[in-house]
């Protein structure tokens, strides 16, 4: 096996970046002072590897490996990820893939590989959608799925815009957002978000398809009254109407097989005492077909809108972010799978690489065993000996892609 010098090193400067001292979880949100660190110590990485970092007005950033060969003038091969996290989440779900691409770059080097085509790492920011609600945002711009007009609006929790909370971190929206013209492809490495690989007992796989998946705003309104005064059956009480819902979406989805989360409130005036004017949660729903999540999405809210008519409350559902489903490039994923005997398979969560996949940009995600499957938590985790392999298995796939006389 080549030797992987910084990767072991890379993860100890990484650790502490961020990271809450009760729960052991990590606060990595865009455009704040942790995720900024972070993209400065990529900035760093690339640098003492010779990489120049180009970073555009959000602070999506990417560095290239150009090939010695002048002439070599074709399309790239594109690797990275994102360095942001949800709330109290894990330490790998983004900076894995970052600090593999680096460490994959190490190992090609030491193998004495010269790229017949570009090599780039990338990272894009907001990936998780934790701070404004809109899942991969720095590649749904870069890629024009989603206009800045849009996003400058988007709000966080307390009410900064977007563009304000950009230009306060020391960007500059007006310089413009990368380019991906020179992309022929892109490979993401990700820890595995599930068991498969465990189950399998392989540490390396790589992905077949992204499930499709949404987010999707439920605002519940009634009437505030006092909590002792009011007589049970005189309250318009938006908050009995979102826990039937909530139990409703736990129920069609398990009929279903597929999945259904409302892991967000917010309550109206909030009060120990009173009865709430307004619930306003959030629903994450992921199923394995475009017709399925359809489906169990409006059998959620018809459930829903039947409960408020009974409850006296009233019911309004804005789809916020939804992606369809991602089938990655079948031959591209075979052609990487020769390479390491590695199995094929499917994802629930979104990644970046879906975005550049309905781009038009043929795209591979490699996966890391994930030993519990937990994660968007403090307890995610990988081993390190999983992790070189990931390394390693990235480094493969890159040297395949890049290599002089490559296909496209």
């Amino acid at each position: 096996m080549a030797p992987t010098p910084d990767f072991e090193q890379m993860w100890r400067d990484l650790a502490p970046v961020g990271r809450s001292a009760s729960s052991g979880g990590y606060f990595r949100q865009p455009w704040t002072a942790a995720e900024s660190e972070l993209r400065s110590w990529f900035a760093e990485q690339c640098a003492a590897r010779g990489l120049v970092v180009e970073i555009d007005g959000i602070g999506n950033q990417v560095a290239w490996w150009e090939p010695s060969d002048p002439r070599a003038d074709v399309p790239g091969v594109l690797t990275g990820s994102h360095l942001d996290s949800v709330l109290d989440g894990g330490a790998y779900d983004g900076p894995l893939g970052v600090a593999s691409a680096l460490a994959a770059i190490d190992t090609l080097r030491a193998r004495g590989f010269e790229p017949g085509r570009p090599l780039g790492i990338g990272v894009f920011v907001e990936e998780e959608g934790s701070r404004f609600g809109r899942a991969c945002l720095g590649s749904r711009l870069v890629t024009g799925a989603t206009t800045w007009d849009e996003a400058r609006e988007l709000r966080d929790r307390d009410g900064v815009f977007l563009a304000d909370a950009v230009t306060e971190a020391g960007h500059d929206p007006s310089a413009g957002l990368l380019s991906l013209d020179r992309v022929g492809t892109f490979v993401e490495l990700h820890v595995e978000q599930g068991r498969d690989l465990v189950d399998r007992g392989v540490a390396v796989g790589l992905a077949s398809e992204i499930w499709p998946h949404g987010r999707w705003r439920f605002d519940f309104a009634g009437q505030a009254n006092h909590a002792g005064t009011t007589r049970m059956e005189d309250r318009r009480d938006p908050m009995l109407t979102y826990a039937m819902t909530a139990l409703a979406a736990n129920k069609q989805a398990r009929l279903a097989g597929q999945r259904a989360t409302f892991g967000r409130i917010a309550v109206e005036p909030n009060g120990t005492n009173a009865v709430p004017s307004l619930v306003t949660a959030w629903l994450d729903a992921r199923a394995s077909s475009d017709a399925g999540l359809a489906e169990m999405v409006e059998a959620i809210e018809r459930q829903a809108d039947d409960r408020a008519g009974r409850d006296g409350t009233s019911l309004t559902v804005t789809a916020e972010s939804v992606s369809g489903s991602v089938g990655f490039d079948a031959g591209l994923a075979a052609r990487l799978a020769g390479l390491g005997d590695w199995p094929v398979i499917p994802t629930q969560a979104g990644h970046d690489a879906g975005i550049l996949s309905d781009a038009g940009i043929p795209t591979a995600m490699v996966f890391v065993r994930n030993p519990t499957g937990v994660s968007h938590s403090p307890d995610e985790h990988a081993e390190t000996a999983d992790c070189l392999s990931g390394v390693e298995a990235l480094a493969d796939v890159l040297a395949e892609l890049a290599r002089p006389g490559a296909p496209t």
